[in-house]
């Protein structure tokens, strides 16, 4: 309420202020301030305009706090699910430190499609069919799907030397995946390799992907493996594959981005390192999934 004021805050004369004034009331048509002998008082239409202007400075001041934050600083969010959190993030995510050394990673690993465009993560890996309007999109792999269980269950208690054993066996189920219809379930690799006769609904269930998983290495029975996510354990050995019969995933892993974010160093150095890591991780579960065909 006082263009002096305005004009010290802005480093320019009240002058210059008076006129930016009066070219607005003009633009606008109307006029937004009384002049009186010593001081200024909003008109009727300048308080219409006056909480808007409020909200929309208030918002730039936001998002320029945020934009400041992240390159000011070399603290990298990133959200992905647990299981990939687990199973192939962490696993790896060293070889990023060591290389970006001075970049804080931290991950946030939740099943909720967070919203990119508030910047309160740089990237995320998403799970899904990569329709994601608005953001920028890039295919990190895909999956295919077969049986695995722990090596140990092939040398104890019943035979599984064919799909049709398996009904002599818990079947590991992660209920997360198989709520989509998209998704490959047991039963569909069942029926896929022709085994009759057995309840879709037998054996123990989890809410993700890395606890079946880990109930399979447990040796609790046999889990329906997503090539990408058992990579490390195929790998290690913790886990075998099982038959030659495996589904395509209809989803895939992706990186995605709000736009204009990969132009910040610190996050295109991660999704330079996601492309260099997920180019070896299908050779190294082929590899597994090799060895132990051949033993």
């Amino acid at each position: 309420m006082s263009f002096s004021k305005a004009a010290d805050e802005l480093h320019v004369t009240p002058a210059a202020i008076s006129h930016q004034i009066h070219a607005l009331e003009q633009d606008l048509g109307v006029k937004l301030f009384h002049r009186l002998n010593r001081s200024i008082e909003l008109t009727a239409s300048a308080r219409v305009l006056l909480p808007g202007l409020t909200e929309a400075f208030a918002g730039i001041q936001s998002a320029v706090r945020r934009l400041r934050a992240h390159n000011d600083t070399g603290t990298l969010t990133v959200t992905a699910s647990p299981s990939f959190a687990a199973k192939w993030l962490v696993l790896r995510l060293h070889r990023f430190q060591e290389q970006c050394f001075e970049v804080d990673v931290r991950i946030s690993a939740t099943d909720d499609v967070v919203d990119l465009t508030k910047g309160e993560f740089d990237i995320a890996i998403r799970y899904g069919t990569g329709n994601y309007p608005g953001l920028d999109v890039e295919l990190l792999f895909t999956n295919e799907v077969f049986p695995a269980c722990s090596p140990q269950l092939l040398t104890m208690g019943q035979p599984l030397r064919t799909p049709d054993d398996l009904p002599l066996h818990n079947l590991i189920h992660d209920q997360a995946i198989e709520r989509d219809p998209l998704v490959p379930t047991w039963p569909m690799w069942l029926k896929a390799a022709g085994v009759k006769n057995i309840p879709e609904t037998a054996g123990l269930s989890f809410n993700n992907m890395h606890l079946a998983l880990d109930a399979a290495i447990a040796g609790h029975g046999v889990v329906l493996a997503y090539s990408t996510i058992a990579a490390a354990d195929l790998a290690a050995g913790r886990l075998v594959r099982l038959f030659s019969l495996a589904l395509p995933d209809q989803f895939a892993y992706y990186i995605v981005t709000a736009p204009g974010t990969l132009e910040r160093p610190k996050v295109r150095a991660f999704r330079d390192w996601l492309r260099r890591e997920a180019a070896q991780t299908p050779a190294a579960a082929s590899a597994a999934s090799a060895a132990v065909a051949a033993s």
